[in-house]
């Protein structure tokens, strides 16, 4: 196997483009702090460095904690370690590698981010495990990339601060949402396996709804992010740009046709993660009128 053909590989296992969902809310969180601060280079580089090996890192664990159960679901027996393509041992080793990373971009980054991110590492590695007793799994994989705008934050201004807390709900219900509606493409193979989720506890109907909730508290959240940091107007024409977005996510999603999944899933969401870091950016850039 080439050098290429390695690296795609990789890349797949991990679904290194999938990388878009959590990295310009880390970005945003720190550019948020920087409007306050100033920020450096070096932070940045240390940020984009932490959030790659921490997403990746938590990928691999993730496909290793359920090498199992993707080898029996239809959706996900092509994926490398249930077809071979991958050994367990290089994937351990790929995370362990990457958990270092992070912990070492942390430290780099100031001495609290450096301790708090063996505590990052356990939430996002525990998420694997709780399909297994607990429909709220949805809500943890939300808490794991909410992380990412407070630690951006964070390591900018080595302090917390209520608009990074307000700026990791919003991430944490949009996730969550997101992810209930990826969901109900498997309730029939997680109901027959004992394994819990919210279209399993409540059917496909009841979760799309409770995903459409989630996502209207992430814009209540993101609209209380631009009020309490008191940015310039343009961010108000993001934060419409986004329910748009949102309501058409939506409405490619039916309980009865989950055929859009694939699009709602990846295709509106990245547009809006992206999005929400180039309105927050610019707000801040911007001169107040």
């Amino acid at each position: 196997m080439n050098t290429i053909a390695v690296v795609r590989t990789w890349g797949r296992m991990v679904k290194f483009s999938h990388s878009i969902f959590a990295l310009p809310f880390a970005l945003s969180g720190a550019t948020l702090a920087a409007a306050e601060t100033g920020i450096t280079g070096w932070q940045v580089f240390w940020i984009v460095v932490a959030m790659v090996c921490a997403r990746n890192a938590a990928m691999g664990f993730n496909r290793l904690a359920d090498h199992r159960l993707d080898g029996l679901n239809p959706r996900t027996a092509s994926r490398e370690l249930p077809r071979g393509e991958l050994s367990r041992g290089s994937v351990w080793a790929f995370t362990v590698v990457l958990s270092a990373g992070l912990v070492l971009a942390a430290f780099m980054l100031n001495p609290l981010c450096g301790w708090l991110s063996p505590l990052a590492l356990a939430i996002v590695f525990g998420y694997s495990f709780t399909k297994r007793f607990t429909w709220s799994s949805h809500l943890v994989l939300g808490l794991s990339l909410a992380i990412a705008p407070v630690a951006g934050w964070l390591a900018v201004s080595g302090r917390f601060s209520w608009v990074a807390w307000l700026l990791g709900l919003a991430v944490l219900l949009w996730v969550a949402g997101f992810d209930i509606v990826y969901a109900c493409q498997d309730a029939e193979f997680d109901s027959q396996h004992g394994l819990y989720s919210i279209p399993t506890r409540f059917g496909v109907p009841g979760a799309l709804w409770i995903a459409r909730a989630c996502h209207v508290g992430m814009l209540v959240a993101l609209a209380g992010v631009g009020w309490l940091a008191d940015l310039h107007p343009v961010y108000w024409l993001g934060w419409l740009l986004i329910c748009a977005l949102l309501v058409w996510e939506h409405r490619l999603v039916r309980s009865d046709d989950l055929s859009r999944v694939g699009i709602a899933f990846f295709n509106m969401n990245g547009i809006i993660s992206v999005l929400y870091f180039v309105v927050v950016l610019t707000a801040v850039l911007l001169p107040r009128l």
